[in-house]
C-alpha cells in the first residue's frame, strides 16, 4: 500500500524514533508498504518517521543509482541490487574523508543540497527477519544509510547546511509546511 509522506515542518520528524521489536507481526507490511511508497515517489531511502510512525526502521534501494556511468561496472552491479530494511540500526563508526553531495528528500521535495559527509560507516542493525548484522558501507551507499538514519534521531538534511542558505531556503520550506508545492505523491503538511 502507497503510504502518505510526512511533509516539512511535521513534528513527527524531529522526534527521536523508538526501537521496535523485530518480531512484531506488523512489521512485515509495513516493511512492504515502505518500499513500495518509497518506489512511488521515487526515492532511494525513507525511514518510518516520514510515513507518521516514530520506529527506528529505514529501507534502502540503491538502483537507481546503478545507471551512473561514473561508478565501474562492478559497482553498478552491486548499487543494482542493493535493497535493505534496517530495523533498529546504530552507527557505530563514521570515518574517512567527508565529502560532499547534493542530497534531496522526499519530506523535502524540490530542494537540494550539497551536503557533507563521511565515507564510512559501520552499522548495526536487524534485517527484515531479525537477523543481528554489523557490516561496513562506504560511498553512496553510506550516504543514503547516513541520511535516513538521520531521520531516526529527528535530523533533517536542511539541519547540516549553512544559517545563510537556510535563510536562503526560508520561504521554500515555509511553502512545503503549508502545502504549496507541487509534487507527485501524497503527503501529509503540518496544521
Amino acid at each position: 500500500m502507497i503510504l502518505p509522506i510526512y511533509a516539512y515542518g511535521n513534528p513527527i520528524l524531529r522526534v527521536k524514533a523508538k526501537d521496535v521489536d523485530p518480531d512484531e507481526g506488523f512489521l512485515k507490511g509495513l516493511v512492504s508498504d515502505m518500499f513500495e511508497t518509497m518506489k512511488h515517489a521515487n526515492g532511494v531511502g525513507l525511514a518510518a518517521p516520514q510515513i507518521g510512525k516514530s520506529l527506528r526502521i529505514f529501507v534502502v534501494d540503491a538502483s537507481p543509482f546503478s545507471q551512473d556511468e561514473s561508478y565501474s561496472e562492478r559497482e553498478r552491479d552491486f548499487l543494482y541490487t542493493f535493497k535493505r530494511t534496517f530495523i533498529n540500526p546504530r552507527i557505530i563508526e563514521e570515518t574517512g574523508d567527508e565529502w560532499n553531495y547534493e542530497e534531496g528528500c522526499l519530506s523535502i521535495p524540490n530542494i537540494r543540497e550539497d551536503i557533507s559527509r563521511q565515507e564510512l560507516i559501520k552499522l548495526n542493525y536487524r534485517d527484515e527477519i531479525g537477523n543481528s548484522k554489523t557490516e561496513v558501507f562506504k560511498g553512496i551507499v553510506a550516504r543514503i544509510i547516513q541520511h535516513e538514519y538521520d531521520h531516526l534521531e529527528g535530523i533533517l538534511f536542511t539541519d547540516k547546511i549553512s544559517a545563510f542558505k537556510r535563510r536562503v531556503l526560508k520561504k521554500k520550506l515555509e511553502n512545503i509546511q503549508k502545502g504549496n508545492i507541487d509534487n507527485d505523491f501524497e503527503m501529509v503538511f503540518a496544521k
